[in-house]
């Protein structure tokens, strides 16, 4: 009886190590990674959650376009087969990490996320495919605003970006506010993404400070206006 029930607890042990072992794979993968599995799924289905607009300026070449924002989103996907691996994927993560979230609840056994959105996508230089033809600013073009005497603060955000959008006002004050001192040039990253990859933006915001055609400073993510300031001053 002893051997029985020692044998028992062996066996729960192990069963509850697998479990946890399962359960503590990683669903969100790193570009490359996101790519190779894509690859080593032939009937997987790639889920673009951003908006029409953004879709349109470039997406992953397989990739179906299901805005997250949508209210029929929950219709849509619930017309995907559960049973295959859907590889879901916005700009930078968080959309897309809501997405998936609220796909395995309602079902879905096999959801991946992409790391970081296609932001990490285009800066891995992986391939994507747009349907529109304007590549955006050049480098050149983008070095020609650093040729200034003030100082020069470069925004790179997304009109879908929610950290981008808190900081869109006081942006638009710093123009006016330090126009005498600061240059503030603000970037559109979905517009301009060949120049994002060129200069390594691979996350939004982003704020670089260029002094005599040299950055001086820079900041990936939100921060207050009053700590910005103090860098400009």
């Amino acid at each position: 009886m002893r051997n029985y029930i020692f044998s028992w607890l062996i066996t729960l042990t192990l069963l509850g190590s697998a479990c946890s072992e399962s359960q503590s794979q990683s669903t969100s993968l790193k570009a490359d990674d996101f790519s190779e599995k894509i690859k080593q799924s032939p009937e997987a289905i790639v889920l673009d959650v951003r908006t029409p607009e953004e879709f349109a300026k470039g997406h992953l070449e397989v990739a179906k376009n299901i805005d997250w924002k949508n209210n029929s989103f929950i219709n849509k996907v619930e017309q995907i087969d559960k049973s295959k691996p859907v590889f879901v994927y916005c700009l930078s993560g968080v959309r897309s990490a809501a997405a998936a979230k609220k796909m395995r609840e309602a079902g879905f056994t096999q959801v991946y996320e992409l790391d970081g959105g296609i932001v990490k996508w285009r800066a891995a230089n992986l391939p994507e495919t747009t349907d529109v033809s304007n590549p955006g600013m050049s480098t050149q073009q983008f070095e020609a605003l650093l040729d200034s005497d003030k100082l020069v603060l470069v925004n790179f955000y997304a009109e879908w970006c929610e950290p981008c959008k808190r900081m869109a006002p006081y942006m638009k004050e710093l123009t006016n506010d330090m126009k005498d001192k600061v240059k503030v040039v603000r970037i559109n990253a979905d517009d301009n993404k060949e120049l994002c990859k060129a200069l390594k933006v691979d996350a939004l915001p982003v704020l670089q400070v260029y002094k005599n055609k040299t950055m001086s400073w820079s900041h990936e993510g939100f921060i207050e206006k009053a700590d910005l300031v103090k860098h400009l001053n």
